[in-house]
């Protein structure tokens, strides 16, 4: 991370965090919130928002229309494709907060499709791939494509 500000942040956009890295881009209407900490040579696209306690690692690409909440941990090199939705609260109510939410790590190299709903508390292991529209409700092994509602692994054709 980075003290000059080394990294591009658009004139429509909201950056309130210093712990962004060399390299990073920051496109139009994203807000980033000031305790939120993001890796170098990452591409937030137009109309992202990053809560205050999410971790992102480098070289991470975030397409247009995402959102990550507090708890959430992207590791390096991993990719977020359009409209991806993260969840951090398993029962939410309005108004009612809980003391906690459940961590949901991303690790190294996964990507996860369009319009893929991540379920709170889950790990997306290394180099996963997520399908498109897939609902992820429970925690995904290194190497494996999920698809479907519920994401299940993909089976290779014999």
């Amino acid at each position: 991370m980075s003290d000059s500000k080394d990294y591009f942040v658009h004139s429509h956009a909201l950056c309130e965090s210093s712990h962004i890295g060399k390299g990073t881009r920051i496109w139009a209407f994203s807000h980033v919130l000031p305790k939120a900490k993001i890796g170098e040579d990452c591409n937030v696209c137009d109309h992202v928002f990053i809560e205050n306690d999410v971790v992102i690692g480098n070289r991470v690409t975030i397409k247009c229309g995402v959102q990550i909440w507090d708890g959430i941990s992207i590791a390096d090199d991993v990719f977020i494709g359009p409209n991806a939705t993260f969840t951090n609260d398993r029962f939410p109510r309005s108004k009612v907060y809980p003391e906690s939410f459940d961590r949901t790590v991303i690790c190294k190299g996964a990507s996860l499709g369009a319009n893929c709903t991540i379920l709170p508390g889950i790990t997306i292991g290394e180099n996963a791939m997520i399908g498109a529209g897939a609902v992820v409700t429970r925690s995904v092994p290194a190497n494996v494509t999920v698809v479907g509602n519920p994401a299940r692994i993909l089976q290779p054709k014999k």
